[in-house]
Parts: structure tokens; sequence; C-alpha cells
């Protein structure tokens, strides 16, 4: 961890010729901005309520990486009134405003990057007075860095909601991945949340502009979203069909999800906070979907009546419901692995493997391929033998 103070000290002695004459950095605004990004997810696992200190955080790559980026706001000025936000014009506990100049940023992101303490940035922001001026010194900042000062490490951008086209095409050539935060699933439950923001024409159609502008050249790591879940009302199942528009129309690469916390002085202060179970079960049926390839009639049999998930694993309760029977390891086929509760898809692969080689004879021939094989062996029949504990197969 690299402390509030080191990252100052870092920031006030770099000695870049190009940069000029380093600005004093100061603490207390590294503090606020960066703990201004605590809610912005970068990493697809629930987030604990204590939260580490502001300015370094760790996200991971599609192969595994852990990568460590700085995190920070460029400004904790807002002019939206988001009822969940300390940040919000209507919040009554507003801290002290900070903004950063774009030389200044990329100054702290620079001796960050060259001292190996960071691989990238990670840059949000509230909207100021104009989204657009912000967005302009965002992408400035980027500018800064990438084409005055060669910087080969990662850059994430946050779209403001309403900023312009211009903008975010700018954005993507000099960001490898860009996010708008859709915050919540619908136009009615975004009204219950903030009332200055237009979910169609300020959120959703900023991500066409991005799904449009996108090509093979620009944008490697593709766009992103967040929702707060349970701030406005929605059900999971709510959340899940947006889930499967983002990713079917907008090309959507990874969508992130916070569980609602209250903070004092919004107006949703005395609001029920929302249970981290929640949100990490929500990304166990985003993960069945885009990566298990589960269809959404199978994810429906997650959810009760109400639309919502229960405190459980989700593709245990859809095995129970579409598995009227064990299968067996030596003749199912990758598709029929998949839907055994403890195969995923590099285990479902390994057993293929594995039984041109040999037929699969006992549960440590599975556990061998990476199965869970507690979770698993009941919905499998292997070498002719199943569990005979398993209720819903019994009479």
């Amino acid at each position: 961890m690299v402390t509030l103070d080191k990252i100052a000290h870092l920031a006030e002695n770099c000695r870049f010729d190009s940069l000029g004459p380093a600005a004093r950095a100061n603490p207390e605004k590294l503090s606020l901005l960066g703990e201004g990004t605590r809610h912005d997810v970068c990493a697809s696992t629930y987030s604990p309520r204590e939260t580490p200190l502001p300015g370094i955080c760790h996200s991971f790559t599609q192969d595994g990486r852990c990568v460590s980026l700085f995190k920070t706001l460029y400004t904790n000025h807002c002019s939206h009134q988001c009822n969940y936000c300390t940040n919000a014009t209507n919040c009554s506990h507003k801290a002290k405003t900070f903004s950063y100049t774009p030389e200044e940023l990329a100054s702290i992101t620079l001796s960050l990057y060259r001292s190996n303490y960071i691989e990238g940035l990670f840059l949000s922001s509230g909207a100021g007075r104009n989204e657009d001026d912000i967005m302009e010194k965002m992408v400035e900042t980027a500018r800064w860095l990438r084409q005055k000062h060669g910087f080969r490490g990662y850059i994430h951008l946050k779209i403001l909601p309403g900023a312009s086209h211009d903008h975010i095409q700018e954005a993507m050539e000099l960001a490898d991945r860009v996010s708008i935060n859709l915050e919540a699933s619908t136009a009615t439950h975004m009204n219950e949340m903030c009332a200055t923001k237009d979910y169609e024409n300020d959120i959703l159609q900023r991500q066409r502009y991005i799904r449009d502008m996108s090509t093979a050249a620009n944008l490697p790591a593709g766009q992103t979203t967040q929702l707060v879940v349970g701030a406005g009302g929605e059900s999971d199942e709510e959340i899940f069909q947006r889930i499967i528009y983002e990713y079917k129309e907008i090309g959507l690469r990874r969508a992130y999800y916070s569980a609602f916390c209250p903070q004092e002085g919004t107006r949703f202060e005395h609001k029920e906070a929302q249970p981290q179970w929640r949100e990490h079960r929500l990304y166990q049926i985003d993960w069945l979907y885009r990566v298990y390839h589960f269809q959404p009639l199978e994810i429906r049999q997650a959810f009760d009546e109400n639309g919502f998930l229960h405190n459980n694993d989700p593709k245990m309760a859809i095995a129970r419901e579409f598995m009227d029977s064990p299968v067996d390891p030596n003749v199912a086929t990758s598709r029929e692995l998949l839907r055994v509760p403890g195969i995923g898809p590099r285990s479902a692969q390994r057993i293929v493997a594995l039984r041109q080689r040999q037929k699969i004879l006992a549960k440590s021939d599975l556990v061998a391929a990476g199965v869970r094989v507690k979770r698993a062996a009941p919905f499998l029949k292997i070498n002719g033998w199943r569990d005979s504990t398993l209720e819903m197969w019994s009479d």
C-alpha cells in the first residue's frame, strides 16, 4: 500500500524536464478525490464495507493478472442530485471541493508509474458545473500522459453522463477502456435515484456512441458499466434484463455491481443498506450468462416469484430445476458438463481431454481435472455409480 504522504512526496519531487516545475501535491486533495472513487468498481468481486486507503487500487485482467491503478476523481464538485452520493449538490454533508489540473494529475500519475507503484490510471469525476468542461480536462490529462510523455500504462476513463460525441471519441483514442455508469436498470428507477440525469439520452445514447465508434484499433479493453444495486428499488431480474441488453445490443465487455450503502448527509442516508451477498450473487448470474453461456430461460429459474435472488448458488438452483438425471462425465458434452455445479469452462475442457486418453473411473480423476467434486458429485454418474443422497431424484 502506498500512503497518501508518499504519493504526495513522489509527485512533489518528480523532475521530468518536459513537465516543468512540479506542483506541490496536497494530501487532503489526494485523500478526498481518491475516497470519492470508492464506489467505482474495477474488479469483479463484491466490495468490502471497509475500503482501503484511497489512492491505489487493484484490478484484474482477463488472464487473472493483478494490476495496480491510481484511482481518483478529477474533481469532487458535481451539479447532479444523486440521492445516494456524497458529492451531490443535495448532500447536506458535502466535503471540501477539490479539482486537479491536467498537468498536476499527469505529474502524480507519472511519478507513481515510473516508481513502479502503479501500472495505470483509473480516472472518474464529478460533473463540475458543466460535464463537457470536466470531460475535456480528463481527456487532456490522458493526452498529456500519452502524447507528451509516452505513457504506456493502462488508462480507464469514465465518461460523464451527457458528454459530447467529440469528447467521447477523443477519450476512446487515448484510453484502454472507457465506461459510463448505468447506475439503474431502467429510467423509472433512475428517476428514484437522480432527477437530473436523462437515462435514455445522457447514458444509453452515450453507450451507443461508444459502441458505434469502437474499432479493432482503439479501446482494446472495451466498454464497461456499473449499477448501484438496490438504490432505486429494482429487482435482481430487472437488473439481469438490462444486462442482457447491454451485452447483446451495446457490446459491453463487463458489468460491475455495487451494493447500495447509505451515506451520511445524502437523501438516502436512512434507506436500508443492501446485503453484500446480493452483489455477489449478481456477479454469479452475470458469469453464468457471459462465460458459461446459460440461456436467459435457464437463469430465470434462480429468481423467486418477485424477481429476487436468494443467498445461495444460482447455478445449483438451476441444476436442480433442469437436470432430471445425473450425467456421465465420460460421454457428456461440454455444454452438459458446464451445467453441473462445481464444473467450470476449464475443468470441462480438461475432462474432455482426459477421457480421450483414459476412462474416468473415480472422483479422484475429476479432482485432478480441477472439479469441485463435493458440489458436483450429486449431479454425476461415475463408472455406473452416483450419490444416493440426492433429494431431487428421490421419491
